[in-house]
C-alpha cells in the first residue's frame, strides 16, 4: 500500500459519495430481493428470512442460541476514529436489538490502495475498543481493495432461545419507547460543528445498556433498532406485523441539538426520499403537525436507538434510558404522527 503524503488533514467524507446507513438500498428494493431468496428448512434456525428480523438466530442448545449479523457502510464522518467507533456500535446494535450479548466480531473492510495506512489503523483500533465495551472481541476480518472506503463488522452474540426480542409482537395498548435521539442524517447534513459532535457521540454510544435494561422488565413485546429506514421504516415493520396503528407524538420525539431547526430550513438527505418512496403510503401526519417533524421521522439514522413496544406497567422502570414517543392503537397497520 502506498500512502500519499499531504499537508491537509484527512477528511473521510471526501472519499465517498454517500455514507452511514443512508447508503443502504431502498427498503422497497431490498424487500423484493429478500422475497426471492430461498428459505431454510432447518428447525434450529429460529430467526431467518421468513420473516426477516434485525439478526439471524440459530439454536445451539436448549438454553443457548447464536445471534449473527453484519453491517458495513462508507464513512459519514471525517475522523477515522469516529468512523470506526460508529461502525462498530452500529454493527453490534442488531445483537442488542434481539436481546443478545455480543461475544465476537470480525472486521469487514475495503479501502483504496493509496488510502492512508494511519487512518486504517485508527478505524480498526476504535472499532476494537467499542466491541470490547460491547462485551466481545474482534477476532479477525477481511480487507479488499475498493475505490471508496467501506468498513463494518460481522458480529456474533448469544441469547436464550426463549428470550429473543423480535420486531413482531406489539400489542394494542403498548407504549412506544426509544433509547436515542433522532436526526443523525439531518444533523450531519445541516448542523453546526457542536451539533454534529453531539450526534457523533450519540452514534458512538452502544445500545448495550438499553438492551440490558429492557431484559430486566416484563411486558416487552417487540423491539427493533432504528437505522437507515428511519423511525418511519422500522416503525412500519413493527406496526405491520402487529396489524395495528403506531401513534407517534411529534412533540415527544427526542432529537439531537439543532435537528428540528435544520428540518424547518429544509435540510434533507437522499435517504429521506428513499424512505418516503418505500413506506410513505403507510405514514400519515395530522394537519396541525409541523412538516419538519415528519422529516425527522423519515430521516435515515446511523447507529440509532432501540424502539420497543412495552406494556405501560413497565415504562417507569425504563425512563433512565428510554423516552416514551407514542402508543399502539387498534386500526389499520401504519404510523400516524400527531
Amino acid at each position: 500500500m502506498v500512502e500519499l503524503a499531504s499537508a491537509e488533514p484527512l477528511r473521510l467524507t471526501e472519499w465517498t459519495s454517500c455514507g452511514g446507513c443512508a447508503a443502504k438500498w431502498g427498503k422497497d428494493l431490498l424487500v423484493g430481493l429478500v422475497d426471492e431468496l430461498p428459505r431454510s428448512l432447518d428447525p434450529a434456525l429460529l430467526v431467518g428470512l421468513a420473516p426477516f428480523d434485525d439478526a439471524a438466530v440459530y439454536r445451539l442448545s436448549d438454553d443457548i442460541a447464536l445471534v449473527s449479523t453484519t453491517d458495513f457502510f462508507p464513512p459519514l464522518v471525517d475522523d477515522p476514529a469516529d468512523f470506526g467507533a460508529i461502525a462498530a456500535a452500529n454493527a453490534c446494535s442488531d445483537v442488542f436489538a434481539m436481546g443478545g450479548r455480543v461475544v465476537m466480531a470480525v472486521n469487514v473492510a475495503a479501502f483504496p490502495e493509496h488510502f492512508p495506512r494511519t487512518a486504517i489503523v485508527e478505524i480498526f483500533d476504535a472499532a476494537s475498543r467499542v466491541v470490547d465495551l460491547a462485551g466481545g472481541s474482534v477476532a479477525g476480518g477481511h480487507t479488499i481493495r475498493n475505490p471508496e472506503p467501506i468498513f463494518g463488522l460481522a458480529v456474533q452474540g448469544v441469547v436464550h432461545p426463549e428470550r429473543i426480542f423480535r420486531k413482531e409482537g406489539a400489542r394494542v395498548g403498548d407504549l412506544l419507547v426509544l433509547s436515542k435521539p433522532l436526526g443523525t442524517g439531518i444533523c450531519l447534513a445541516g448542523g453546526d460543528p457542536d451539533q454534529k459532535r453531539a450526534a457523533i457521540e450519540g452514534m458512538k454510544t452502544l445500545n448495550r445498556a438499553a438492551s440490558e435494561l429492557l431484559q430486566t422488565v416484563p411486558g416487552v413485546h417487540a423491539v427493533t433498532d432504528v437505522t437507515g429506514y428511519g423511525l418511519a421504516g422500522h416503525g412500519w415493520e413493527m406496526a405491520e406485523r402487529a396489524a395495528a396503528t403506531f401513534v407517534i407524538e411529534s412533540t415527544d420525539l427526542p432529537m439531537y441539538p439543532g435537528v428540528i431547526e435544520a428540518a424547518r430550513r429544509g435540510v434533507r438527505t437522499g435517504g429521506d426520499a428513499r424512505n418516503r418512496t418505500a413506506v410513505g403510503a403507510h405514514v400519515t401526519r395530522a394537519a396541525e403537525v409541523d412538516a419538519a417533524f415528519e422529516a425527522v421521522v423519515f430521516d435515515p439514522q446511523t447507529s440509532g436507538g432501540l424502539l420497543a413496544a412495552v406494556d405501560p406497567s413497565s415504562v417507569n422502570a425504563l425512563t433512565e434510558r428510554f423516552t416514551v414517543i407514542g402508543r399502539v392503537e387498534s386500526g389499520a397497520a401504519g404510523l400516524r404522527i400527531v
